[in-house]
């Protein structure tokens, strides 16, 4: 989709802040670093970026606005059309509902990344092996939520959380495998797990 020669060089000042700073700039910084006298003119290239499905940006927080590279900009910020829904035991008359999902509908505003699972530990809760789990960024957690835990500030591990007075039990969900007992003070909860993608190929 074609850009401006303005959102070009929004684009290009939006990559060298982050390559340089490591993080995305903000409206003001923007405006500062592009001369610009009105944020409303930042947020409408800004806006208009989005739409071409140039960045990525979640709302209502700041320094969030993504450059999405190449490869992924046809469909990433697309809606995928909700077709209905579909019975897993009888079936039942298909219908096509002029609704729509995006990513943001299963995350909102929360501080959401992926990790690509690796073993079978989850596959009673069917996390498998090469499915990707979205987790929310959280340090804490409550008894029975699936957690990414940093364990003795060395592994990471994909579990169910639960304390047992000063332990912590890291319970997986596979009848082969042992939990992981281990003292709460060398436990640190890096994320919960929100969703799950699994692709088909």
């Amino acid at each position: 989709m074609a850009v401006t020669r303005r959102q070009k060089e929004v684009l290009d000042f939006l990559g060298s802040f982050v390559s340089r700073n490591g993080y995305s700039p903000s409206f003001e910084e923007i405006a500062r670093g592009m001369g610009l006298k009105s944020l409303a003119t930042v947020h409408k290239h800004i806006t208009n970026l989005e739409k071409k499905g140039l960045l990525d940006r979640v709302h209502n927080r700041s320094r969030s606005i993504d450059v999405l590279p190449p490869g992924s900009r046809t469909r990433s910020s697309e809606r995928l059309p909700l077709a209905g829904r579909i019975a897993a035991g009888l079936p039942v008359e298909a219908s096509e509902n002029p609704e729509s999902i995006s990513l943001h509908d299963v995350v909102g505003n929360r501080d959401v990344f992926a990790l690509e699972v690796r073993g079978d530990s989850m596959r009673d809760e069917h996390i498998i092996n090469g499915d990707y789990v979205l987790v929310e960024r959280t340090r804490t957690a409550r008894q029975g939520d699936i957690v990414v835990a940093l364990v003795r500030g060395a592994e990471t591990t994909l579990k169910r959380f639960y304390t047992e007075g000063h332990m912590i039990r890291l319970q997986p969900a596979n009848m082969e495998m042992e939990p992981i007992y281990v003292p709460a003070s060398q436990v640190a909860i890096q994320g919960r797990v929100l969703g799950v993608l699994r692709k088909y190929h």
